[in-house]
C-alpha cells in the first residue's frame, strides 16, 4: 500500500533562509527607492514608480508593503523620532523661548530637507499607528513648549497648537513651490511667522533676506504648470 501524502505544512512554517534574505534584500531596496522620492518629489509619488526606482514587481511591494500609508509609515519612523527628540530639546532648554524659535526653526528645517516629511507633518494617516503615535507624543510636548513660552512672557497668550499646524502646511507648500527656484524662502516665512508670534521688546533671531523677486517669478510658473498624472 503506497503511503499517504504528507500533510500540509503548519501556516507558520518559516520559509527557508534564501527566501527570507531575498525578501529582506526586496524591501531594503523599496525603503531606500521611497526614501529618495518622497524626498525629491513628496508624497504624490505613485506606488508604480516606487517599485520601478526599486527594481522591483508591483506585486513584490504589496507583499512587503500592503498600503501606501504602510509605507509611508516605515520610510518616515526615523525622522518621526527625530521630531519627538526636537521636542525633547526644546523642553530641556532653560530659556523657553530659545526653546520655542528652535523648535519651530528645527522642524521647518525638516520639512525643508524632506519634502516627503514636509508633507508629512501637514497630514494625517489613521492607519500609521508608529507614525501617528509619535507625532502625538511630539504634540503634547509642544503643548508644555507653547505654556512654558507664554509664562516667560515672550510669546502671544493667543498661539496655540493649531497654529503649529498652519505653519507648517504653509511651510509644506513654500517648500514644494520654491524648492528649486529659492530653496530659502522657507527661512523668511519662518522669521516673518516667529515675528508675528512674539510679544512686543522679545528678542528674534536675524530675518532671512527675502528670494529675488525673478526667484518668487520662476517658482510661480512652476506651480502654475498642471500636476503630472502620479497613478497609484
Amino acid at each position: 500500500m503506497s503511503r499517504s501524502a504528507d500533510p500540509d505544512p503548519p501556516d507558520d512554517r518559516q520559509p527557508e533562509p534564501g527566501l527570507r534574505a531575498d525578501a529582506e534584500r526586496n524591501r531594503v531596496r523599496i525603503l531606500a527607492a521611497a526614501r529618495r522620492l518622497f524626498a525629491g518629489q513628496g508624497l504624490g509619488v505613485s506606488m508604480a514608480c516606487v517599485a520601478r526606482e526599486a527594481g522591483v514587481g508591483k506585486a513584490t511591494l504589496s507583499r512587503r508593503f500592503a498600503s501606501r500609508e504602510e509605507l509611508i509609515n516605515a520610510v518616515f519612523a526615523d525622522r518621526m523620532d527625530a521630531y519627538a527628540a526636537a521636542t525633547a530639546r526644546a523642553l530641556a532648554d532653560p530659556d523657553p523661548w530659545r526653546g520655542f524659535t528652535g523648535f519651530i526653526e528645527t522642524v521647518c528645517a525638516m520639512q525643508a530637507a524632506d519634502r516627503g516629511f514636509a508633507d508629512v507633518l501637514a497630514r494625517s494617516f489613521p492607519s500609521a499607528k508608529t507614525l501617528e503615535a509619535r507625532r502625538a507624543e511630539a504634540y503634547e510636548g509642544f503643548l508644555t513648549i507653547i505654556a512654558r513660552a507664554q509664562a516667560g512672557g515672550h510669546l502671544r497668550d493667543d498661539f496655540t497648537a493649531e497654529d503649529l499646524v498652519i505653519l507648517l502646511m504653509a511651510n509644506a507648500g513654500v517648500v514644494a513651490a520654491t524648492a528649486e527656484a529659492a530653496p530659502d524662502a522657507w527661512r523668511r516665512l519662518v522669521g516673518q511667522m516667529l515675528r508675528a508670534y512674539a510679544t512686543p521688546g522679545t528678542p528674534l533671531p536675524p530675518l532671512a533676506p527675502p528670494p529675488t523677486g525673478t526667484a518668487v517669478y520662476r517658482a510661480m510658473l512652476r506651480i502654475s504648470r498642471p500636476a503630472p498624472n502620479s497613478g497609484t
